[in-house]
């Protein structure tokens, strides 16, 4: 049997996180990236050639016209992501857009209405979401340490560059939108839908977040806390605690030489380790397969709009001096 010919990627924008895919999807059967796009034509020519990519596009709208493009990659700003992903979907595209999608519930809405009337798959890239490693945590959560009680996630690093689009309050920027909105991601993906938010923000120069911590309630009495920033000491780590042991990952969202510690009430702990696929490749083939019926998008527009709905409530919380915001 002739396997399927792979999903034909288009990336939109030369951005740096575009290297980590690259990386990964290098000699993927189900996935080819065959074009890019920039602002202008010199700068696509010249990451074309260096990427060994097809074809290069000197605007973003000239990508969205190539006829021989099945799907797009959005590593966009923030601020650009719905505007994008809606253009693309009208386009005929299916859209793999880079995390966060939107912080706002009722665009989230909106993009994925286009999808449906479109006829377009629209997934949000959380690349750690499809590992083993983060599947297996998930499971290990909700079978071997009793009833969960409480979640804690922390992801962060230094950033020390201010012309960064990360510090730009125009683009969205923010150390909540970069990097706590894996915490959230996590916390939820254990815990479900939180029902209540209470955040608190350090905010820099430029006037974006460069730290944030928040605390979210779920229901059943689960408590997650949280924090993330611009400033910190490198930190990647999720913990479940529940009323017979807790489990525990270190270098969980970034992934690579990582594993789960999981204790158990009495006190031994083991130590487990997964295989360790590239987390990119992974998602990039999760969304072609989907694409050609083969599965489902692992996320989708439920997934997308929890995120939103508790991302606003936490900067709600925070714009208001942390007082507690009803999520949804």
């Amino acid at each position: 049997m002739t396997p399927p010919a792979p999903v034909r990627f288009g990336f939109l924008s030369t951005a740096a996180i575009n290297a980590y895919a690259l990386a990964g999807l290098e000699g993927s059967t189900a996935v080819e990236v065959v074009a890019v796009a920039s602002r202008t034509q010199a700068v696509a020519d010249a990451y074309a050639a260096t990427h060994r990519l097809a074809r290069a596009h000197g605007s973003y709208e000239a990508l969205l016209a190539d006829p021989e493009i099945d799907a797009v990659y959005i590593p966009l700003p923030n601020a650009l992501h719905v505007d994008w992903t809606i253009r693309a979907l009208e386009a005929g595209k299916h859209v793999l857009c880079e995390k966060p999608f939107s912080r706002h519930p009722a665009d989230v809405e909106r993009a994925f209405d286009t999808a449906e009337r479109t006829g377009r798959l629209l997934m949000e890239a959380f690349m750690y979401r499809h590992h083993p490693q983060t599947m297996l945590f998930a499971e290990l959560a909700a079978t071997e340490i009793g009833e969960l009680r409480t979640i804690r996630t922390s992801l962060g690093g230094t950033l020390d560059k201010p012309d960064d689009v990360r510090m730009r309050t125009e683009l969205d920027g923010g150390a909540m939108l970069d990097v706590g909105c894996y915490c959230i991601s996590a916390a939820r993906l254990l815990g479900g839908e939180p029902e209540l938010a209470v955040g608190t923000q350090v905010l820099g120069p430029s006037g974006v977040d460069i730290r944030f911590a928040g605390v979210l309630r779920f229901p059943r009495d689960v408590v997650a806390t949280f924090d993330c920033g611009f400033d910190l000491a490198p930190t990647s780590v999720i913990e479940a605690i529940g009323s017979s042991g807790r489990i525990r990952a270190v270098e969980a969202f970034l992934l690579g030489h990582s594993a789960i510690e999981l204790t158990r009430a009495s006190g031994e702990t083991d130590r487990i380790e997964t295989e360790q696929p590239d987390s990119y490749r992974l998602e990039f083939e999760n969304l072609a397969a989907a694409i050609r019926g083969a599965a489902e998008p692992l996320l989708g527009r439920a997934d997308a709009l929890g995120q939103a709905r508790t991302i606003d409530a936490l900067f709600r919380s925070a714009e208001q001096g942390s007082r507690p915001v009803r999520v949804g």
